[in-house]
């Protein structure tokens, strides 16, 4: 009996391991290739990119749903409008931070969005953090200052783009946890409702919006 629970932990190690992997390859994957495009081949349509995106993860979405492993659920049109509004904001702010800034800025700014989201949590569900905490977010928050600072890349459309990347990701990533709450979505069930909306939308603004 101890072997068995000892086997199922270590596969779900195992599993967990592989897909925090899975996530770090395919996420950084993603921006360096988005870079290269935009950057290298002067590919302006980042928005009308990311919509592609998206119609991929809605056919996924789509898949795993006819597989049986989302399960249907609900979420009213009120609150996918809502959430698809801070996403667009995220996902816009995101390309335009990723263009106009270096790819290690870009990075290093997306370390803002903890001590952002934590401060929403405070202020929003009244979180009190312990003083270990706070000392590691006061190592973020110092980090990151010092790359702004240091790094000649650094513009200031470019300081302006990555702020608002990070206020309305932040924003959205609270949205998420609290959708998930208020109508007992798992992570898939969501994605399988915003990511069709978001790719309808983006590849409608997409054209419109030509980043030099």
């Amino acid at each position: 009996m101890k072997m068995s629970l000892a086997s199922k932990a270590d596969r779900k190690a195992a599993a967990d391991a592989a897909a925090w992997m899975f996530n770090v390859v395919t996420s950084v994957g993603i921006i360096l290739v988005n870079k290269a495009l935009m950057a290298t081949y002067g590919f302006s349509f980042a928005t009308t990119l990311t919509s592609m995106h998206f119609a991929t993860t809605t056919l996924m979405t789509g898949v795993l749903r006819w597989l049986g492993y989302i399960q249907p659920s609900h979420l009213p049109f009120r609150e996918l409008l809502k959430f698809v509004i801070f996403a667009n904001f995220s996902i816009v702010g995101m390309n335009v931070s990723l263009m106009w800034n270096s790819v290690g800025f870009y990075q290093i700014a997306k370390l803002s969005m903890i001590p952002v989201s934590c401060l929403l949590e405070v202020v929003l569900d009244k979180i009190r953090y312990s003083r270990d905490t706070k000392l590691s977010i006061a190592v973020v928050v110092l980090g990151v200052g010092v790359c702004t600072v240091t790094d000649v890349s650094v513009n200031a459309r470019g300081f302006i783009a990555a702020s608002i990347a990070v206020w309305s990701t932040s924003i959205q990533q609270y949205y998420v946890h609290h959708l998930q709450r208020k109508y007992s979505l798992t992570s898939f069930s969501l994605l399988g409702h915003t990511a069709p909306a978001q790719a309808a939308t983006l590849l409608v603004i997409g054209p419109f919006l030509i980043i030099d």
